[in-house]
């Protein structure tokens, strides 16, 4: 055993110790094209051959987005200036032929034209950096320590990243960033232009906000209220890991959500949001993505790290990662002073109702969910609300299901508070790794001294309604059981005068009829309709009453008959039957 174990490291050492040096050269010479000028600088080369990569996808946003389609020819030439041959050998990869050269450049633009969370992007008002679009990569360089020039546009006076700054110039024009490896690159957004920053102290952090673009925000309110949701998510875990944290908030017309990363996150916001139940809409996104420092950053499964950045990274765990983060993201501005109880309950029983409501919960478990979010979740069809559940959702009423089984079994001892606390310290500071499914599920068993195999058949692997009643009632909380059976067409419309089916439910009176999403609705029962009225019309017939409906599919008009049918959609109401009950109080406190 002995002589095997030294020659694998003969093996392996020597790519280690001679892997080349990468410095990063990031330059926009003309903001209007939209293009980012890439240049990589490497030395030490001892390769024949050296292949360069771009991701396919950017972690935390699971599906594969295909960068390399935004980058142009690239090149490389050496130390002299000659052109070294350069060949695409797969959708993201540049074979660079190096042989005796032990310095040479590798010159790329990348047009960056969608301004989103997880792509770059660039005009005459500013740069955005997401790293996994515009960064190439060597394999042998992924774990290797890098330098970052950024030389901005001289209409950008500003950068902003959570990258640590080498060499601080007062010349705008050339600032010069380090990272530990790869990861640590694309996992730092960087915004770059005439934004405004702010910061505040929160949790012993240092905590700074970049703001692109106008708004109504109002800059002390953030200051105000930003730290209380800090200080509340810090208190979950009782440390903060960062030394400093940015916030990049992007002011755009249609707010978009946000991505998490391990010192940083971006936010992108409606403009004028940011009062009334906007702007407790933007606190919440903050709460959601500042959790993820802890969750999914840093407590995550085994698939989410070391990345594959070529294709997709499958897990059954994301609705822990983006469910409980969701269940944590009301309950946060909870403790933090923003809702009232009766208020996160609101919440919760919406989350609850639309759950248990959709039909796509009884066809495909979380779990499920999870791993084909690659191929699902960001590819939605007509068909979708038959067929799938959202993790964020089911995920966030099973945590709230989670939290209050271990409050009332332990009396108030334990939550998933404290449960979120042990993966923290075992998985993420201990063993510095990702945990597997069965490892998560032993994990919760082991902390609550009970076997969790049936709540995860029923309830994660599975697609039973869960018991409300029997989870929520002994905390104090009274759950009515509202369904209903109603007479319903099944098909939802919208337009006016131009009436188009958007979906069709699986098995109701107008799937039967032979009704398609895209079909447009002229006429029922020999009468011009339009969206209102066709409503009013099914809403008060009776199981078994036929409807006479003109349809047009593809410039062909047709008649269908149509039978009303029965639907019965589960729904819940959630009340606080005693508002000093102690089990409560360790739950909504």
């Amino acid at each position: 055993m002995k002589p095997r174990f030294f020659l694998v490291i003969l093996f392996w050492l020597p790519l280690w110790l001679h892997a080349s040096q990468l410095t990063y050269h990031l330059s926009m010479p003309q903001p209007n094209s939209h293009y980012f000028a890439v240049k990589i600088e490497v030395q030490q080369n001892e390769a024949a051959v050296q292949q360069f990569k771009l991701p396919v996808w950017t972690p935390g946003s699971y599906l594969v987005r295909e960068f390399s389609k935004n980058i142009n020819q690239v090149r490389a030439i050496d130390a002299q200036g000659k052109p070294l041959s350069v060949q695409k050998t797969t959708k993201n990869a540049w074979e660079v032929q190096c042989k005796g050269v032990p310095t040479y450049t590798v010159f790329y633009e990348v047009y960056a034209f969608e301004l989103s969370v997880r792509t770059p992007f660039l005009d005459n008002t500013h740069g955005f950096v997401a790293g996994a679009g515009v960064f190439m990569y060597t394999e042998e360089n992924r774990n290797q320590k890098g330098v970052l020039h950024i030389h901005p546009h001289a209409s950008f006076k500003k950068i902003s990243t959570a990258l640590v700054i080498a060499d601080f110039k007062s010349d705008p024009s050339d600032q010069t960033f380090v990272f530990d490896d790869y990861d640590q690159l694309v996992d730092s957004p960087i915004e770059i232009g005439n934004h405004q920053e702010f910061t505040f102290l929160a949790s012993g952090v240092r905590h700074r906000v970049a703001m692109y673009g106008e708004s109504n925000a109002n800059i002390k309110e953030l200051q105000r209220d930003m730290p209380k949701v800090v200080e509340a998510a810090t208190g979950v875990f009782g440390s903060n890991p960062n030394n400093d944290y940015l916030f990049i908030v992007h002011n755009v017309k249609d707010g978009q959500g946000g991505l998490e990363h391990k010192n940083s996150c971006v936010l992108s916001v409606g403009r004028w949001s940011y009062t009334g139940g906007g702007y407790l809409g933007f606190i919440n996104l903050v709460a959601h993505e500042y959790f993820h420092l802890w969750n999914v950053k840093r407590i995550r499964p085994i698939e989410l790290g070391p990345f594959n950045y070529d294709q997709e990274c499958y897990t059954s765990l994301l609705w822990v990662m983006e469910g409980i983060t969701s269940y944590y993201d009301e309950l946060l501005l909870l403790r933090a002073g923003f809702y009232t109880k009766t208020d996160f309950l609101n919440k919760l029983q919406s989350q609850i109702n639309y759950v248990e409501g959709s039909p796509g919960s009884r066809i495909q478990p979380v779990a499920h969910a999870s791993f084909d979010a690659w191929i699902k979740a960001y590819r939605p069809n007509e068909n979708s609300a038959n067929t799938t559940m959202t993790y964020y959702s089911r995920g966030a009423v099973i945590g709230a299901v989670l939290d209050a089984f271990l409050i009332q079994k332990s009396k108030g001892k334990q939550s998933l508070d404290g449960f979120m606390q042990l993966l923290y310290q075992k998985y993420a500071l201990e063993l510095q790794r990702g945990f597997t499914s069965a490892e998560f599920e032993q994990e919760l068993a082991n902390y609550c001294g009970q076997d969790m195999h049936a709540f995860f058949a029923q309830y994660v692997n599975g697609t039973e309604i869960i018991p409300y009643q029997k989870y929520f009632e002994p905390i104090g909380i009274k759950v009515t059981d509202l369904t209903n059976t109603l007479t319903n067409f099944g098909a939802a419309l919208e337009g006016g005068e131009i009436l188009k089916v958007r979906t069709v439910r699986s098995g109701s009176a107008a799937e039967d009829a032979g009704i398609s999403a895209g079909d447009e609705i002229l006429a029922c029962d020999g009468y011009r309709i339009d969206k209102t009225s066709l409503e009013n019309k099914y809403n008060n017939l009776l199981p078994g009453v036929e409807m006479e409906l003109l349809v047009s599919r593809d410039g062909k008009v047709f008649t269908t008959k149509c039978v009303m049918k029965t639907y019965a959609k589960p729904q819940f109401s959630l009340q606080i039957t005693d508002v000093n009950a102690p089990l409560l109080s360790y739950w909504l406190r």
